[in-house]
């Protein structure tokens, strides 16, 4: 029986393997990892079901963020990206540059982190709640070509030399006491491990002393009423900061400034309320229109391209462009 099988299996091999090998062609290139990333609309992120806040308002309408769907390069995924016209193809090394895989992922999780923290900070300030920050936090996100160091991508700052700085300009200012090749001491925490390390300071063209190290600052704060946003572990990036901070408003107001609406945008935005320019946003504006969205708010930076979308398109929505969180709760309240 078994000797029967095997030969059937041999017979029906010879007779197709011309067959059988492209079979196994296709299939390897339609699986095999190229180095492109395929970009397409996402969809929206309602933040009622994420912004915690103890002392909440009802709202009528809602607050979504919108976001990008980024695909590996695929055989597949690429062949339907010159098929389909909101895929767009982008060479990997456009995206990541030099770093590696996981840096980029320790990266999206500090601007993450820094525009959950900003959003907050900002929201507070336009509120009548008390918020204090009472620490800044710096986190490692760009190693220099001239740096002597063994410090890496998302390493945060703990001290120097034994010495906890409230600022980097204090820590510029104590470098003013060092000379250059002078190796000064670092400890730093990284997935919450304190690690010590060091860099050889090097004189820049400036003439000021520098480790070679470019920071991203977050906060220590505390604030009236506890708040806290909920994040997936796939999800990162600060882009929705701005959709953020307007929801924690609404959420700490008397007022709903959604009016009942459908309100879906993308936007950075630090501490002071600044808005600030984003990535994608062709996709995002596909992602609030395909959603149903009334109006999407998009940084000064992208407006043009969000209005040369929705006019190609014939897209229902209204896209307003703003450059502050002020503004954007201006034109709700104003509705």
């Amino acid at each position: 029986m078994i000797n029967k099988i095997y030969e059937k299996t041999i017979r029906f091999i010879k007779n197709n393997y011309l067959f059988l090998i492209t079979m196994v062609i296709i299939l390897f290139l339609f699986n095999y990892e190229f180095p492109y990333v395929i970009y397409k609309s996402g969809g929206i992120i309602n933040l009622a079901d994420r912004v915690i806040i103890d002392k909440e308002y009802q709202e009528k309408g809602s607050f979504s963020m919108s976001y990008v769907t980024a695909m590996k390069g695929t055989g597949s995924s690429i062949l339907l990206s010159f098929l389909l016209p909101d895929w767009d193809l982008t060479p990997l090394k456009e995206v990541a540059g030099d770093k590696n895989y996981d840096e980029i992922i320790k990266l999206g999780k500090i601007y993450l982190n820094e525009g959950i923290d900003s959003a907050i900070i900002a929201a507070f300030k336009e509120s009548d709640y008390d918020l204090v920050i009472n620490k800044e936090k710096y986190w490692v996100i760009y190693v220099t070509e001239e740096a002597n160091t063994d410090v890496v991508v998302g390493d945060e700052l703990i001290s120097v030399d034994n010495n906890e700085f409230d600022s980097l300009e204090e820590i510029r200012e104590y470098f003013k006491s060092l000379k250059e090749n002078d190796i000064v001491k670092l400890k730093v925490k990284n997935d919450d491990k304190i690690i010590d390390r060091y860099a050889t300071l090097y004189m820049d063209k400036d003439n000021s002393l520098k480790m070679g190290l470019v920071f991203k600052k977050n906060y220590e704060y505390s604030t009236e009423i506890p708040v806290s946003i909920k994040m997936k572990d796939n999800e990162s990036g600060s882009s929705g900061g701005l959709m953020m901070s307007l929801a924690i408003y609404n959420a700490l107001s008397e007022e709903d400034i959604t009016k009942g609406l459908k309100i879906v945008g993308t936007g950075t935005i630090d501490s002071e309320g600044n808005v600030g320019e984003i990535d994608g946003v062709k996709y995002k504006v596909l992602a609030a229109s395909k959603n149903g969205a009334d109006i999407f708010f998009c940084p000064l930076e992208n407006y043009e391209e969000a209005i040369e979308v929705k006019k190609k398109r014939n897209l229902n929505i209204n896209i307003v462009k703003v450059k502050t969180l002020k503004e954007a709760i201006t034109y709700l309240e104003s509705i």
